[in-house]
């Protein structure tokens, strides 16, 4: 049973948006913490925004101010807006429930997903 697809990738000059989006079953959604996570090219995949059941929201550095995680509990939907992109923003982005302690201690609490591509050109 698939839990967790993303949608909303593409290729974007530096400086553009885009609009992730991420429909997750409702037993992996419903009062879990979501994150968005990235996967660049030889590098680990990496926790960028956490919101918590409750709407609190956490950022990496290197995307604070720039990257806005939201979340429709209607919808079992989380979103992830993402301005003034940089080509180092460039990877795979993918979505998961976790159990958050912090940006660099999680649990996973689902099963990934396909991902959805970023591109962003210089």
């Amino acid at each position: 049973q698939v839990q967790l697809v993303e949608s909303g990738g593409g290729l974007v000059q530096a400086g553009g948006s885009l609009r992730l989006s991420c429909a997750a079953s409702g037993r992996i959604f419903n009062g879990n913490s979501m994150g968005w996570f990235r996967q660049a090219p030889g590098k680990q995949r990496e926790l960028v925004a956490h919101i918590a059941s409750g709407g609190t929201t956490n950022y990496a550095e290197s995307v604070k101010g720039r990257f806005t995680i939201s979340r429709d509990n209607a919808k079992n939907t989380v979103y992830l807006q993402m301005t003034s992109l940089k080509p180092e923003d460039t990877a795979v982005y993918y979505c998961n429930a976790l159990r958050y302690y912090s940006l660099l201690n999680y649990a996973i609490r689902g099963s990934w997903g396909q991902g959805t591509q970023v591109t962003v050109s210089a």
